[in-house]
């Protein structure tokens, strides 16, 4: 799929630009090729030290995510890699969840879906890390959430040693934190008592590892 694509034709093949990169941001570009669209995650525009270092790594640890979440439902599938530089990857007709007006309300099926999808990858010892952030997570025009952007994931095989397995379970608590967080914006009707106690409730040693967690994220959201 998109075999023939370069990166050196992406300016002229691409039907627009989602994103315009910076010396430490890639370019987001649109493609179509034989009726299908992707989008394309472009560091080969970046400045030479971030694009060889820094672009590579985030290509090679966001494509580890991709193939290990393959077939999941609610992940974009991954087309392929462009010289380790790009990654080209399934276009989600919908919009990023940070754009959907407040007053709009999203169904409970929605939430539905998206803690079925946050299970699924924790199953396979994935942590997105960063749902939070609502620019990560897509409703589809079939009205069902996807979730983008694994830069920032982390897997269990990463944290299998103490002290780190603690870290990657608050990581994992996170991504679960963040449906509360999200239905608490959209639909707060639908919270049960757990959830809010859950999301009230802060123990010295959550605040610890959490505190750990914030600096890792840090890093790893700076990268990407």
């Amino acid at each position: 799929m998109f075999d023939s694509l370069r990166l050196s034709d992406l300016p002229e093949r691409s039907c627009g630009v989602l994103r315009h990169g910076s010396n430490t941001r890639p370019v987001m570009w649109v493609v179509e090729e034989n009726g299908l669209r992707a989008v394309v995650k472009d560091f080969s525009q970046n400045k030479l030290f971030y694009r060889t270092i820094v672009g590579r790594f985030l290509v090679w640890r966001e494509k580890k995510a991709y193939r290990k979440l393959q077939g999941l439902r609610g992940v974009p599938t991954l087309y392929r890699v462009i010289d380790g530089l790009a990654l080209v990857v399934e276009e989600i007709p919908g919009k990023r969840l940070k754009k959907h007006k407040r007053d709009i309300a999203l169904s409970e099926a929605f939430f539905d879906a998206l803690e079925e999808t946050i299970e699924n990858f924790h199953r396979r010892g994935i942590a997105h890390c960063d749902l939070k952030n609502a620019s990560n997570i897509l409703v589809g025009h079939d009205g069902l959430p996807y979730i983008v952007d694994w830069a920032s994931s982390i897997s269990d095989k990463e944290f299998r040693w103490f002290p780190l397995t603690p870290i990657f379970r608050r990581f994992l608590l996170d991504d679960e934190m963040a449906i509360i967080k999200l239905k608490l914006r959209h639909a707060p009707e639908i919270l049960s008592p757990d959830e809010r106690r859950r999301y009230g409730r802060r123990s010295n040693a959550e605040k610890m590892v959490r505190s750990v967690r914030d600096r890792l994220r840090k890093r790893l959201q700076k990268m990407a």
